[in-house]
Order: structure tokens, then C-alpha cells, then sequence
């Protein structure tokens, strides 16, 4: 591949790889020309995905990755950059939410979605940016959500979580600029994946998110994501940074 989405010679680390968005995340970055760690909290999981990897002709390093366990996740981050050489593209994409009316919130839920969505967010972007310091910078992408954007009833702590991914990027952002580092968030609605086909299966619920998602009424698909994830780290994308990219069909702009 060539041209200003190439991306031959970067290497790149992606969170939640295993699966739903991580997955076609890592396919697409590995098809644009990277070589890709992946973040996994069960390591067996990946034969297939490394093997997809490799038969487009790049590495694969599959790699333990708890997100909520910080010492582990700098660990996986310091092994990437110990086999490829360097770290250029970090993809904070685990996640997750606790659903529940707002009144109802227990504070160990709260703390729960807190640590996996924002707290493990902060600390890998500082540690592969300390990473990236050294070696003439990089790209980071935070996958936040529309419920950053905007208020989703039942799922406030989910949304508090990603409201503050999105301000955290344009912080790092400017503070990292200096040092190459561009960072900047993708905030998607509905995608058909693993992790939302319990509640798409839903005929109302499917039916109402459809009519939400304004513009183009569908539900999104995985490389609507990945696609974009390719652009924000690639040459095409270098004079931005900071900013929040909605993948949302045109939710948030009703």
C-alpha cells in the first residue's frame, strides 16, 4: 500500500483486540501496512486473528492485557516496543458499561466503568507516550462513544466515562504536540458486534436506535470504524489532533 493512508513501517498496539471493534481495528491497521500488538485479556484467543495478520505480510504480537491491570498493560506496552523496535500507534478500544437508571448507580459499578474505560485510558496513553517521546513521535486514538456526546438514559456512568475520554484527548493533546504525538478520540453509535448483539436482538430497541441514528437510519458496521481509526494514524491525518471524529450516522447531530 501507498499513499497517504500507508502506514508501512509503523507499529501499532490495540487494546480489546480480540474481538468486535479490536478486531477490525487490528485487520485494518495490518492491511494499511502495520505491524500489530495485541491487547488481549486471553492470549489463546488470537491464533486466527495472527494468522489473518501474517497473511497480509506483517507481524503479529500477541500480548497478556488487562487493561484494569496497569502494571501489566506497561508491561505489554514495553514488550511491543522491545519487538518491534519502537511503539507509533497506540488504540485504547476496551471498554465497557454498567447499565442502571442513574439513581440506582452503586459506587462500585461507577468505580468499575471509571477504571476500565478512563482510568486505564490515562495511564497507557502516558505510558506509550513516554514511549513515542523518544522515538519522534506517534498517533493516539481513543475509541469514546456518542455517549460522550450526548446523554443515553440508563447508562450514565458509561456516558460520564467517555465524556471525560473525549476531554482527555484534547488535554493530551496539547500537551503532547510538542513531542509529535497526535491524539484524538472516535466516537461511534450502534455497531453490530459481539458485544452489542444481546440488546440489537431487541426488536424495539433495535427499531429505536435505527431512528435515532438520524441521518442514515442502520446500524454500523466494524470497518465504518477501523477505516476511520487508519485515517487518524496515517500521514493523511497529521495536522490533527485533539479532536473527536463521530462515527454516528447522525445521531449526535439532531
Amino acid at each position: 500500500m501507498t499513499g497517504p493512508f500507508d502506514l508501512s513501517g509503523r507499529t501499532a498496539l490495540v487494546t480489546g483486540a480480540a474481538r468486535g471493534l479490536g478486531r477490525a481495528i487490528a485487520l485494518s491497521l495490518a492491511e494499511a501496512g502495520a505491524d500489530v500488538a495485541l491487547g488481549l485479556r486471553d492470549r489463546s484467543s488470537a491464533s486466527e486473528l495472527v494468522a489473518e495478520i501474517e497473511s497480509h505480510g506483517r507481524r503479529a504480537l500477541p500480548l497478556a492485557m488487562d487493561v484494569t491491570d496497569l502494571a501489566q498493560s506497561r508491561s505489554a506496552i514495553d514488550s511491543a516496543v522491545a519487538e518491534f523496535g519502537r511503539l507509533d500507534i497506540l488504540i485504547n478500544n476496551a471498554g465497557g458499561g454498567i447499565g442502571g437508571p442513574a439513581i440506582d448507580v452503586s459506587e462500585h459499578d461507577f468505580d468499575a466503568v471509571w477504571e476500565l474505560n478512563t482510568k486505564s485510558t490515562f495511564f497507557l496513553s502516558q505510558h506509550a507516550a513516554r514511549a513515542m517521546r523518544g522515538s519522534g513521535g506517534g498517533a493516539i486514538v481513543n475509541i469514546a462513544s456518542q455517549a460522550g456526546l450526548v446523554a443515553l438514559p440508563g447508562e450514565s456512568s458509561y456516558c460520564v466515562s467517555k465524556a471525560a475520554v473525549i476531554h482527555m484527548t484534547r488535554v493530551h493533546a496539547v500537551e503532547w504536540g510538542e513531542y509529535g504525538i497526535r491524539v484524538n478520540a472516535l466516537a461511534p453509535t450502534f455497531i453490530e458486534t459481539d458485544g452489542t448483539a444481546e440488546a440489537l436482538a431487541d426488536e424495539l430497541f433495535r427499531a429505536d436506535t435505527i431512528e435515532r441514528i438520524a441521518a442514515l437510519h442502520r446500524i454500523g458496521v466494524p470497518t465504518e470504524v477501523s477505516g476511520a481509526v487508519v485515517f487518524l494514524c496515517s500521514p493523511a491525518a497529521s495536522l490533527v489532533t485533539g479532536q473527536t471524529l463521530a462515527i454516528d450516522g447522525g445521531w449526535t447531530a439532531r
